[in-house]
């Protein structure tokens, strides 16, 4: 792989998870919700999970998707339920006082398993593979899930960040509603594109 086309992977792989989506709407709810350093699990949950999925994807599951086409469609109706959901518990979180004491942000693992169900997910590592390692060798898949995790932090903590931003102003209870109910709005809607609901 040359330099050119390692840079121009690097920004493929920063532009890819720095944009909005799935992953990005729920940091940006979380952060909101609990504050930066709590989210932080969560945010290296998406690292691993989507490196690992680059990985993978690279390895074998891309020949998997490409032989049983049936497939692709048991992952849109699982994600696009698991999303439902999930908009669905954004949307009537309740504000920090009256949270019971169980609730918390996304651990490390349910934030890397999350990515198997995340549309988006799936299209950036299929994308990346197909551009960047149309051979599929072992070296050129460990350097596009090298660079998902190199720049994938950085990408991701802003939306995080942006959360704790606005934390401050939702601390009333009326805002923080709308807020989070607008997030599970954006999380809905951020699977038409991805999931190509208008072809």
């Amino acid at each position: 792989m040359t330099l050119a086309i390692l840079t121009a992977l690097l920004g493929f792989a920063f532009v890819a998870t720095v944009t909005p989506g799935p992953n990005n709407l729920m940091l940006m709810a979380s952060g909101a919700n609990f504050g930066f350093r709590r989210t932080l699990p969560h945010m290296l949950g998406i690292v691993g999970g989507v490196s690992i999925m680059a990985l993978l994807v690279g390895a074998g599951l891309m020949a998997l998707f490409d032989a049983v086409p049936a497939l692709n469609l048991v992952l849109k109706v699982v994600s696009v339920g698991y999303l439902l959901w999930l908009a669905f518990k954004i949307a009537t979180a309740a504000p920090v006082e009256e949270r019971d004491a169980n609730s918390r942000p996304m651990t490390f693992l349910q934030a890397a398993t999350f990515q198997w169900v995340n549309p988006k997910a799936w299209a950036m590592c299929l994308s990346a593979i197909t551009l960047y390692a149309p051979d599929r060798s072992l070296l050129s898949v460990v350097i596009v899930a090298g660079a998902f995790a190199l720049v994938c932090f950085p990408a991701i903590s802003v939306w995080a960040w942006l959360g704790t931003v606005v934390r401050q102003w939702l601390s009333n209870a009326t805002r923080l509603r709308v807020f989070n109910i607008t997030m599970a709005a954006l999380l809905v809607a951020s699977l038409y594109p991805v999931l190509g609901l208008g072809t």
